[in-house]
């Protein structure tokens, strides 16, 4: 036995974990000294993203009464608002001044927000094809399918968003 094992009897403290102690010890602050963030930058990019809800929804709305216009409008405005939430979110990458490799904090913010990113990519690839059928005049009032499964993901990004932006740049 060790010298360790042998000044050690009985179970652990109850409620107590070594590593979480290690992982938070010292850093009380949000986010922790030297990381600052774009909270401004990201509260508007925010702003754009729920906004994009809103498009979606009226371009989904517009082919259920069978108006084309409405939704060829809604897709391109969900379109170039989702555009801009991740060109923005690129830019801040390139200005905040810390990577991934700069310690725990770094990698949560580069991996929460960077998934994140990753799933409006995709979101906006499915709009892109929405959007090109509607154009060429495939959805009616009957079948529209082909818009409301994409608009159901872009919904789910955006809730996502407001999870991130909230653990991340709030708490």
């Amino acid at each position: 036995m060790t010298v360790h094992a042998e000044a050690h009897h009985g179970p652990p403290v109850a409620n107590q974990s070594s590593r979480v102690d290690r992982v938070v010890s010292g850093a009380p602050e949000w986010p922790p000294h030297p990381f600052h963030l774009p909270v401004f930058v990201a509260g508007v990019n925010t702003v754009i993203l729920l906004t994009s809800s809103f498009t979606m929804h009226w371009a989904l709305q517009s082919i259920k009464r069978g108006n084309r216009a409405g939704l060829q409008a809604g897709l391109v405005l969900t379109l170039c608002l989702g555009l801009t939430f991740l060109l923005t979110q690129a830019r801040e990458y390139s200005r905040i001044g810390f990577a991934p490799h700069d310690g725990g904090f770094g990698s949560v913010f580069y991996g929460l927000t960077g998934l994140h990113g990753a799933h409006v990519f995709v979101g906006l690839t499915l709009l892109t094809f929405a959007t090109v059928r509607a154009f060429r005049g495939h959805f009616t009032q009957e079948a529209h399918w082909g818009v409301e499964i994409p608009g159901i993901y872009w919904h789910f990004v955006d809730v996502m968003w407001i999870v991130v932006y909230t653990t991340v740049y709030i708490l």
